[in-house]
Parts: structure tokens; C-alpha cells; sequence
């Protein structure tokens, strides 16, 4: 038989209240100077990856420009839910209104959805740079940058409206309060009346597709960095680019694996791994990036940091002469 159609006559809930990380209550201070000091390392970090790319002219390759997109994504990711995680942590202000959660969530998955993107194209600039030198500038084209930005873009776009839309209709006649620290949309959808079985299914095989296939994508080309790194002569190149593989494969790892390990947790139930440990991958994979984007991508580049260090001394300097 056919379950009950969705009740619209149910009145729209003017607020949900945030949990924050259930069972954890007792550490909710110590996580809230945690995630303030985190915050504030991705906001000043991406901020000044940003301004340097920007007002220098010789950081104008795609490889630069494409930080520049991830350190934007990289703010709006963490400023969607550092600061109502604080305040909850903090002072137990757990209340959201309805409008607002569904955007926090909006912005949150639609963030991520570009940052995986982001970090595949970034992995094929790398690709490129490394294995076809000399027709980097003729296959990185700025018509083909905007094009790889705008698919990105569209595709975050696609896959996110449909499940917000999908949420925000359900009808929600029970309880509002969310067993999470931020509007995480399969929270929400199991505090509906209705079933939120094929909202579930949509978010469980839209996330495997576009992670899965990013995932794939990002091993080939590293596969052949690593190939044409192993065909050079010299073994201090061969270090130096081993190196900064590294440190980029240990930040996507960091990036996806608490990202989908949380989506199918969540999915499996809290019968099979505790909700504090579902909330705690959740809530990491969305702060711990933006914490670390802008120190491997950014201060290990040769080029960032030489201009870091010179626009500090700039401002340094015409400050002291202010000050005389």
C-alpha cells in the first residue's frame, strides 16, 4: 500500500533548535576555543591568500587562480556554521529560524559540491603542469578555466536545489530539534512526518557520484604526476614533488574521507555508530579543510610565499612611516 501523502495543511516551523554534539555537552567550551581558533586560522589565512593573488599580476596562472576560488569557497564553507557552532558551544544558543536553517544548509552542501570540483581541477592543472609543460598555457586557456568554473558551479547548483527543495517542503508536525550542530539536511529530514526515505536516496547517490567520480579523476592525474616525477633525473626534484603530493593527497583525504564516512553513517543509523561520532565527522570535514587549504596550498607554494612575506613587509613598512 501506498504510504499518506505529505500534509501541507501542517504549519511551517518558525524555529529548529541545534543540539550541538550530543553526549558531548561536558566538552562544549573546550570545542567552542577549538573552532574559534580554527575559524580565525582559515579566515586570515584565505583572506591573504586572496589579496595576494588578486593584486599581484605575476600570480595569474590557472593553478593561482584557481586557490583564489577555493580560498572564497573555503570562507563561505566555514562562516555557513563556525559561528552558530560557537555560539551554541559557547553560550547554548541553539535556536534558528527556518529560513535560515534551510540556507545554512544550502550554502554548506552547495560549498562543498564546488570545493570537490575545485579540488579535481587544481589536480588536472597540477597534471598538466607536470606531464605537458610546454602546452600548459595553450590547454589551461582562460576560456577553458571559465568553462571547468562554470560546470563546477552548475553542477554544485543541480544536485543541491532539488534536495533543499525537497526538505524545505516536508511537514514538520513533531519535534524541531535537531540532533546536530548545524542544519545537516538528513538531520532535518528525520525530524518530518513524512517518510524521508527518498530524500536519503537522492543525497546518499548524488554525493557517491560526485565524489566517487572526482575521487577517480583526482588518483589518475596524481598517478600520472607520479610517473613523470619518477622519470626525472634528479632526485631532489624527484623529493620536492613527492612532497608537495603529498601534503595535497593527506588535505583531500582529510577533506573526503570524514565527509563520506559522516553521509553513510548517518544513513546506516546511530544503532551502528554513536551520534557524537557522526556529528564529530560531520563538523570536521567542514572546518578542517579551510583550516588547512591555505597553509599547504599556499605557504608550501614557493611563489605565495615570497609575496605573503613581501606584502607583510609593505604593510609594515608604511606603517612604521605612518607612525613617524
Amino acid at each position: 500500500m501506498l504510504g499518506p501523502p505529505y500534509n501541507h495543511t501542517v504549519e511551517t516551523p518558525a524555529t529548529f533548535f541545534l543540539v550541538g554534539i550530543p553526549g558531548l555537552q561536558s566538552s562544549h567550551l573546550w570545542l567552542a576555543v577549538s573552532l574559534s581558533a580554527m575559524y580565525t586560522i582559515a579566515l586570515v589565512g584565505n583572506s591573504i591568500i586572496m589579496v595576494v593573488i588578486c593584486m599581484d599580476s605575476t600570480l595569474q596562472e590557472p593553478m593561482f587562480c584557481f586557490l583564489c576560488v577555493l580560498a572564497a569557497v573555503d570562507i563561505v564553507m566555514a562562516s555557513s556554521v563556525v559561528p552558530k557552532m560557537v555560539s551554541i558551544f559557547s553560550s547554548g544558543h541553539s535556536s534558528i529560524s527556518f529560513q535560515a536553517c534551510f540556507t545554512q544548509m544550502y550554502f554548506v552542501h552547495a560549498a562543498t559540491a564546488v570545493e570537490t570540483g575545485l579540488l579535481l581541477a587544481m589536480a588536472f592543472d597540477r597534471c598538466v603542469a607536470i606531464c605537458k609543460p610546454l602546452h600548459y598555457k595553450s590547454i589551461l586557456t582562460p576560456r577553458v578555466m571559465l568553462g571547468m568554473s562554470v560546470a563546477i558551479t552548475i553542477r554544485a547548483v543541480i544536485f543541491m536545489t532539488p534536495l533543499s527543495w525537497m526538505i524545505s517542503h516536508l511537514p514538520f508536525c513533531g519535534s524541531h530539534v535537531v540532533p546536530h550542530s548545524y542544519c545537516e539536511h538528513m538531520a532535518v529530514a528525520k525530524l518530518a512526518c513524512a517518510d524521508p526515505m527518498p530524500i536519503c536516496l537522492y543525497s546518499l547517490i548524488g554525493s557517491s557520484i560526485i565524489v566517487s567520480s572526482d575521487v577517480v579523476l583526482i588518483a589518475a592525474s596524481y598517478i600520472l604526476i607520479l610517473r613523470a616525477v619518477f622519470g626525472l633525473s634528479s632526485k631532489n626534484a624527484q623529493w620536492k614533488a613527492l612532497s608537495t603530493c603529498g601534503s595535497h593527497v593527506g588535505v583531500m583525504a582529510l577533506y573526503y574521507l570524514p565527509g563520506m564516512a559522516s553521509i553513510y553513517v548517518a544513513w546506516l543509523g546511530p544503532d551502528s555508530v554513536p551520534l557524537h561520532t557522526q556529528v564529530l565527522l560531520a563538523d570536521l570535514y567542514l572546518v578542517i579543510p579551510p583550516t588547512l587549504n591555505p597553509i599547504i596550498y599556499g605557504l608550501r607554494t614557493k611563489q605565495m610565499r615570497k609575496r605573503i612575506w613581501s606584502l607583510l613587509i609593505c604593510c609594515v613598512l608604511e606603517h612604521t612611516c605612518e607612525c613617524s
